[in-house]
């Protein structure tokens, strides 16, 4: 599954998902939750962790669909492509209230429907061509990640 795609980009992109996983771990581990209290404060534990970090993650990833965006060609295809490019950054502005089990789910749904844009893009041909797999793996990490909080 990590066939083709590039060195610094995979290690980025999991160096990105530490606060997700410890996060998870945060709360299925009492003793590490905490130590994390003691060593680092309540926001950088459990859910807390995993939302903040989450709705910035989305909104970056808005950032980078814009740069992809950039490459489309026609006048339509660029119009639609920088719009659905910040739906990320908006779904994660107006969905990550109420509570951290709905924030969780509905991060979860928008790292599902960045994964579909994802797909979108690539199909289009405006993105790297490792990037789908990347994105694959890097979104199902997420999900797990944060369904830890929202199921368990």
């Amino acid at each position: 599954m990590l066939r083709g795609i590039p060195t610094a980009p995979l290690a980025l992109g999991l160096a990105g998902l530490i606060p997700f996983v410890w996060g998870a771990l945060t709360l299925l581990l009492p003793s590490l939750q905490g130590w994390g209290i003691n060593n680092l404060g309540p926001r950088f534990v459990g859910p807390y962790v995993q939302l903040f970090y989450g709705s910035v993650i989305l909104s970056f990833m808005s950032g980078v669909l814009w740069g992809y965006a950039t490459r489309a060609s026609g006048r339509l295809q660029s119009a639609a492509c920088y719009a659905l490019s910040v739906i990320p950054a908006l779904w994660a502005f107006f969905m990550t209230g109420g509570g951290p089990v709905s924030a969780g789910m509905n991060l979860i749904w928008g790292f599902l429907g960045l994964l579909l844009l994802d797909m979108m893009f690539s199909l289009w041909r405006l993105t790297p061509s490792w990037w789908v797999k990347l994105r694959l793996l890097l979104t199902s990490i997420v999900v797990l990640c944060l369904s830890v909080g929202v199921f368990l």
